[in-house]
């Protein structure tokens, strides 16, 4: 996922994706602690996707009070 195909979609996609981002989050942290991952990269993916997701939703608010 990259920042340019963040900005096209709405703030209520991205507050969907970003919801979407935290559940497979929590899904990793509680695969990790079984000890069943199998892709630990995924987890660094996940949260720098959520943090993008974050700054386009900052981005876009701050857009809209100006």
């Amino acid at each position: 996922m990259n920042a340019s195909d963040l900005r096209d979609k709405t703030p209520d996609q991205l507050r969907e994706e970003l919801t979407n981002l935290k559940k497979e989050a929590f899904n990793l942290r509680f695969q990790q602690a079984t000890g069943a991952m199998e892709n630990t990269a995924r987890m660094r993916q996940v949260r720098r996707d959520a943090a993008r997701v974050k700054t386009i939703l900052n981005e876009k608010a701050r857009a809209a009070a100006e």
